[in-house]
C-alpha cells in the first residue's frame, strides 16, 4: 500500500507551462473554496510562508486547469488527495502540468493542513496534485522526501466535508487508483459523473458576505437614509430595507434623494455570492397594516446591488426605472456591536 502521498509516475498530459509566481502584497491571506458534491471546503492559504507554492497553486486555479478535476485517492484517517486528473465524459486523464516548483517545507503536516504532493525521492518535484492531511500526519510527512510543504489550512467546519469524504466507499483499480472513493456507486459498471467527487476551486474575495451583517446601516451623506440588512446564510439570501426619515431635504449634491421629504420604505430581496448581493426590489403600495389580505406588490421594479469590502463597509447601486432613479450610496453601520462576529464569521471561526 503507498503511503506517501505523490502523483501517478505517468502524466500523458504533461508540458511545460510558465507562470507568473503569485506574491501576497496584502495583509489579509489568501482564501479559496473547494467546491465538492459533498460540501464546500474553505482553505486560507499560507501566501507569506510559502509564496512559491501558493503561487503554483492559485495559477492552476486561474487557467482552469483545475476545471473537472476529481478526488482520485482517499486513505481513511491519513489524507485525501486530488488535483492530478479529470474526469470527463467518463474518461480519466491527466491535469496538464507546469514546472515542478522547489520545495518550501517547514510547518507541520498536522490534520486539516493542505500540502502539495511530489514524486518520490524527489522533494522538489510538486507540481498541481495537492492533499489535505485527514490526521496529525506531522511524523511521517514532516521530514519524509525533503518534508512535504504544507501551504495551507482548512477553517471553518471544510473538515466536516473533509471526513465525509474520507468515510466514502473506495474503489480499487489500477494505479493511481488504488483508493478511489465514490458516491453512491453500486460496486460494479462504469463509473458515472455523479459517482465522482468533482472539485471545483475558486479564490474567494478578501471579505465574503456573512449574517454578522445583519444590522441597520445608514448613509452618512444624507443622515436621514438608512438600510435594514438581514443575511440568511443557511439559504444564500439577503434581504433589504431602504428606509428614509429625513425632515428636511438633504443636499442636491447628495445621490440618492428619491422625492421629498419624509418617511420612505423600499424593500429587496436576492442572493448573494462572496462579497456582492443582486437583489430585486419589491415596490410595497396600498397595504393596510393588520388587514387579512396580503399586501399587493409590484415585484421586479428596479435592482439593488451590495457590495461589501470589509465588516464596517459597503456600496449600494440601485436602478429604480419606474422613477427613473439610478446611482450609488456607500453605506456604514450604525452602530458596531455586531462588528466581531462578522470578524469571526469572515475568518471561518
Amino acid at each position: 500500500m503507498r503511503t506517501t502521498p505523490c502523483p501517478s509516475t505517468f502524466n500523458t498530459g504533461l508540458f511545460t507551462l510558465f507562470f507568473a509566481v503569485f506574491v501576497s502584497s496584502s495583509a489579509f491571506a489568501t482564501n479559496v473554496l473547494i467546491e465538492t458534491p459533498l460540501g464546500d471546503i474553505k482553505v486560507e492559504l499560507f501566501d507569506e510562508e510559502t509564496p512559491f507554492t501558493v503561487g503554483n497553486f492559485l495559477n492552476y486555479v486561474a487557467t482552469d486547469l483545475y476545471v473537472d478535476s476529481f478526488i482520485h485517492r482517499s486513505e481513511p484517517n491519513f489524507v485525501v488527495q486530488g488535483g492530478g486528473f479529470i474526469f470527463q465524459d467518463g474518461v480519466a486523464s491527466d491535469v496538464l502540468t507546469g514546472i515542478p516548483i522547489p520545495n518550501e517545507p517547514g510547518i507541520s503536516n498536522t490534520r486539516g493542513t493542505i500540502a502539495m504532493a511530489k514524486q518520490p525521492g524527489n522533494p522538489n518535484s510538486a507540481t498541481s496534485q495537492w492533499f489535505i492531511n485527514v490526521a496529525d500526519n506531522s511524523e511521517s510527512l514532516d521530514d519524509q522526501n525533503g518534508g512535504f510543504t504544507v501551504f495551507g489550512e482548512v477553517i471553518g467546519d471544510g473538515m466536516l466535508v473533509v471526513d465525509a469524504i474520507n468515510d466514502l466507499p473506495l474503489l480499487t483499480l489500477f494505479a493511481p487508483f488504488e483508493r478511489l472513493p465514490l458516491i453512491d456507486y453500486p460496486g460494479s459498471g462504469n463509473i458515472l459523473q455523479e459517482n465522482i467527487v468533482f472539485t471545483n476551486i475558486s479564490v474567494l474575495p478578501d471579505f465574503v458576505i456573512n449574517a454578522g451583517l445583519n444590522d441597520a446601516w445608514f448613509n452618512s451623506a444624507t443622515a436621514g437614509q438608512g438600510f435594514f440588512i438581514t443575511v440568511f446564510p443557511d439559504r444564500g439570501e439577503i434581504f433589504l430595507a431602504w428606509f428614509t426619515y429625513d425632515t428636511e431635504r438633504p443636499p442636491e449634491s447628495v445621490q440618492a434623494i428619491l422625492g421629498a421629504p419624509g418617511a420612505r420604505w423600499l424593500t429587496a430581496f436576492g442572493e448573494y455570492e462572496n462579497n456582492t448581493a443582486v437583489l430585486e426590489i419589491e415596490l410595497t403600495q396600498g397595504g393596510i397594516f393588520d388587514a387579512a389580505s396580503p399586501v399587493p406588490t409590484q415585484s421586479n421594479d428596479g435592482t439593488i446591488t451590495l457590495e461589501f469590502s470589509d465588516c464596517e463597509n459597503g456600496l449600494v447601486t440601485y436602478d429604480i426605472p419606474s422613477i427613473d432613479q439610478q446611482g450609488e450610496i456607500p453605506i456604514e453601520r450604525i452602530a458596531l456591536d455586531n462588528v466581531a462576529r462578522c470578524e469571526q464569521l469572515a475568518a471561518g471561526e
